[in-house]
């Protein structure tokens, strides 16, 4: 009998495996702190005889090479992926023996990168899991735009074939196997939710096995989102052969030495959680959680190479964030500190604190400063009205477009507005720490920039109009009742908004949400009152209101 041990990389949403039988086992895309795959290879009592990539990874530094070394085992890489090293060539149909009965198949399947391979676990001859690193996910597929800019657009396609091969060969029960999609950034779009799948689900609820190829492409680039900017450093390092890992405790700093390197503009982390360092922190110190997505943020937001000294509660906080930044490359802290602000500030300083609250706390606000650091995918679902947004990963190169006053920062959960809180607490701005679910600001009375349909009556019963910025074509083709039409190319080519929505409130709708996002923009600044319906046309029928279809309509001259 054959078995699968997943090795889970939550910080990083991925995921490595462990596969074989009675004696011997391959590893499939580790992480770079192997250690943690040798000791599930001595829990089985098997020996690591080979260690396959799927590609070359752009999120994180991978451990096979060290990993191939330490165990002797053969180190298997796409033949196409140009390394500096010594490996074993994969190419499309080659096959490798991991144990009595056990077959690992390799097959082409481009699209997340130009080389990408899967690898087939057959027992017997019948194929019993598929390892698919960045191509099938579960309910999506990897984001084909991290090579080069130039092959997005072929790379996507090349997915959708490649999911189709791997449906087209596979039987349903074969287990699907990814490297991505538990919250990595690899993946195209939020993958859906399960820990396990099969082919045979995903020929029902994959995107790229579910639509036609030019829609599938089309709903692909549309819904890519931001790049973490260390990236940009993962394939290099892959690519010449990462270092070997080196765990040992960083030297020690006292209060004196992490007063001087913040002195240096060094970066000073602490990795407490938010409602500790809210509390109490280091003045100048930034907060980025331990139990978060340290690794990701942390590596997004320092400048690449920039020393960093950590501090922590205890011992085992310290090792443990270690090991998440080494695997995507930030190896030795400049130095690091357990224990307490207390103990890390200099005798006769105190620490610095800044306040937390709720969405029900800002809706009770008058007028103040709220800043949304959440990704622009995110703020397409609704925002609070005349928020500041400026994403996390930009907040560092852009403190200056923050308005002054107590700001009130927020995210979609809490952790990253207290990064981004610690970030402005550091540059010396009065903050607060909104830590609560952006669900809540709806509830708390907030004025919404983007509705749901369900909210538009409320609106029109107010005295808002309806505005349909789709074209005439598509109007006619049904929309709501009470709508009035005015072609976003009308306005952008600066025409009007027709006569019964001139001087009052607009909720501007469209087919999906983009345009009537852009009217509101445009409207906004022309001086309207103006909100947008997410989800558009579609999400109003789904939601069961009115549709009619008439050629006639007010509409902008």
């Amino acid at each position: 009998m054959y078995f699968v041990d997943t090795i889970e990389v939550p910080g990083l949403g991925n995921r490595g495996y462990l596969a074989g039988g009675g004696r011997s086992a391959v590893v499939v895309d580790p992480p770079r702190d192997i250690d943690r795959m040798i000791t599930a290879a001595a829990r089985r009592g098997v020996r690591i005889t080979h260690v396959v990539e799927t590609h070359i990874h752009n999120d994180y530094v991978t451990g096979g090479l060290e990993l191939a070394r330490l165990t002797g085992a053969a180190y298997l890489v796409p033949a196409a992926a140009r390394v500096a090293y010594e490996r074993v060539p994969v190419a499309d149909g080659d096959r490798t023996p991991v144990d009595a009965d056990l077959v690992l198949r390799a097959v082409a399947t481009p699209g997340h990168t130009p080389h990408h391979t899967s690898y087939v676990l057959e027992e017997a001859g019948r194929a019993v899991a598929a390892f698919t690193g960045g191509s099938l996910l579960i309910g999506t597929v990897g984001r084909p735009d991290l090579v080069e800019p130039g092959l997005t657009g072929r790379l996507a396609r090349a997915q959708y074939d490649s999911a189709h091969r791997l449906a087209a060969e596979l039987p349903d029960e074969t287990a699907v196997l990814p490297t991505h999609g538990f919250g990595s950034f690899c993946s195209a779009t939020r993958a859906a939710g399960g820990a396990a799948t099969t082919i045979g689900h995903e020929r029902q609820v994959n995107d790229a096995l579910v639509k036609d190829v030019d829609t599938f492409v089309a709903d692909l680039l549309a819904g890519l989102d931001d790049v973490p900017a260390y990236y940009a450093h993962m394939g290099p390092a892959n690519t010449r052969g990462p270092a070997p890992v080196d765990l040992m405790p960083p030297r020690p700093a006292d209060a004196e030495e992490i007063a001087a390197r913040l002195a240096a503009g060094e970066w000073v982390v602490d990795l407490r959680h938010r409602v500790a360092f809210a509390e109490g922190h280091v003045a100048g110190s930034v907060n980025f959680e331990a139990e978060g997505q340290l690794a990701t943020y942390l590596a997004w937001l320092l400048p690449w190479g920039k020393p960093v000294t950590l501090l922590a509660e205890n011992p085992a906080q310290l090792a443990e964030a270690q090991r998440e930044l080494v695997r995507v490359g930030i190896d030795r802290p400049a130095a690091a500190a357990t224990g307490s602000p207390e103990v890390w500030t200099r005798p006769g300083e105190r620490p610095r604190s800044f306040p937390r609250a709720t969405f029900a706390d800002l809706a009770a606000q008058g007028d103040v400063v709220v800043l949304d650091v959440r990704r622009d995918s995110e703020r397409q679902d609704g925002s609070v009205m005349g928020s500041v947004h400026i994403p996390l990963h930009q907040l560092r190169d852009r403190l200056s477009e923050i308005p002054d006053g107590t700001v009130w920062v927020h995210c979609a959960g809490g952790m990253r507005a207290a990064i981004a809180a610690s970030l402005l607490d550091a540059a010396g701005r009065e903050v607060v720490a909104v830590d609560d679910s952006f669900d809540s600001a709806r509830t708390a009375g907030l004025p919404m920039a983007r509705v749901t349909p369900a909210d538009v009556r409320a609106r029109t019963d107010a005295g808002a109009v309806l505005v349909d910025v789709r074209e005439e074509r598509e109007w006619a083709e049904g929309h709501a009742p009470e709508a009035v039409l005015a072609p976003l190319s009308a306005l952008a080519a600066g025409e009007p908004l027709p006569e019964p929505a001139q001087g009052r409130p607009v909720v501007a709708i469209c087919r999906s949400g983009k345009r009537s996002r852009e009217a509101a923009a445009l409207l906004s600044a022309r001086g309207a009152e103006v909100v947008d319906v997410i989800g558009g046309m579609r999400a109003w029928a789904e939601a069961g209101l009115p549709v009619v279809a008439e050629p006639g309509a007010n509409r902008a001259r």
